[in-house]
């Protein structure tokens, strides 16, 4: 079972990205299309105050007709913040997310948030677990030698 910390050390992109509370709606757009990330975690100095992912700016902006540049953030994004620590298991986090309808969590150690993991990866860990799973499987089925392998090649 693949853990947190073992699915971030694994990301070859680590980096995530806070915006203030106190900046625009279009600030926190435009930092999300020039970093291709679908979500910034809110930050009030060094506390998590939020999360802003597209679905709020859809659903909250647009649908709305508010204006981007002149509503601040925190008027906006999700106040409630469903969050891993680095020991919990990715069949944790996609259940949270399942059960959640929500495609981020930040991960957080100490008090800090050191991380943020997207249905993405976990989907990607998922494909990577079964693959291997499939090799060991196959594996076994032709056993060690050479001979096996190839009685069942010739079958």
């Amino acid at each position: 079972m693949t853990t947190v910390a073992q699915l971030l050390s694994s990301k070859p992109n680590q980096s995530f990205h806070t915006i203030e509370a106190t900046a625009s709606v279009f600030e926190a757009i435009k930092l999300m299309a020039h970093k291709q990330i679908g979500a910034l975690v809110v930050t009030s100095g060094d506390r998590i105050t939020g999360i802003f992912t597209e679905r709020d700016y859809a659903r909250k902006i647009v649908l709305l007709d508010r204006s981007s540049r002149d509503t601040p953030v925190g008027d906006v994004m999700s106040k409630a913040v469903r969050y891993v620590r680095l020991n919990q298991t990715t069949d944790h986090c996609m259940t949270l997310m399942t059960d959640n309808r929500i495609r981020h969590l930040p991960v957080i150690d100490g008090g800090l948030l050191i991380g943020m993991v997207s249905i993405g990866d976990l989907v990607k860990n998922l494909i990577a677990e079964q693959q291997f799973t499939i090799h060991q499987l196959e594996h076994y089925i032709r056993g060690n030698s050479h001979a096996d392998v190839a009685e069942v090649e010739a079958r």
